[in-house]
């Protein structure tokens, strides 16, 4: 990934450590946002939930540009070799642009989900982005996800 030792936190997932830069905000769908434009955010998946996903193939968008999208609205979905999932809205705004290269090489996404391998775009005020967080909130956030993905992983998601 090559993201500036000084520009970015580590999260340990077993043996594989996830870089996530700190030029940005975090949704807790482990979605990036970066602020490309006074109330216009870029958002794309992290290395966390890319290195959940694996090797991600398929992209699918509910949503067209110029569309209003609620906060956690569904908005599309991912295949990858180890899960399909939903997309949800990370904040509530006006989709803007999807990432014709991301839906035309979804592998985009795993070879530079913090660059190329960007999602959507969503026209977002302030007030509507106070959703986010900052790079320690997520960190933190990254702790319990984490727990709650083991679990999973071996299959004591209800005990």
């Amino acid at each position: 990934m090559g993201i500036d030792e000084s520009q970015r936190f580590e999260f340990a997932m077993g043996d594989f450590t996830a870089e996530f830069p700190t030029d940005r905000s975090y949704a807790k769908n482990h979605m990036w946002a970066l602020c490309v434009q006074p109330d216009r955010w870029r958002f794309g998946l992290t290395a966390y939930a890319v290195r959940l996903l694996q090797d991600v193939y398929f992209l699918d968008w509910l949503v067209e540009p110029d569309s209003p999208v609620a906060h956690r609205a569904h908005i599309g979905s991912i295949e990858s070799k180890k899960a399909e999932s939903d997309l949800f809205s990370p904040v509530q705004g006006n989709l803007v642009a999807v990432n014709d290269l991301a839906l035309s090489d979804p592998a985009i996404i795993n070879a530079d989900c913090y660059g190329e391998g960007w999602l959507i775009e969503i026209a977002a005020t302030d007030e509507f982005a106070k959703v986010l967080l900052d790079p320690d909130q997520y960190a933190d956030h990254l702790i319990t996800a984490w727990d709650v993905a083991q679990k999973t992983i071996k299959g004591q998601a209800n005990t």
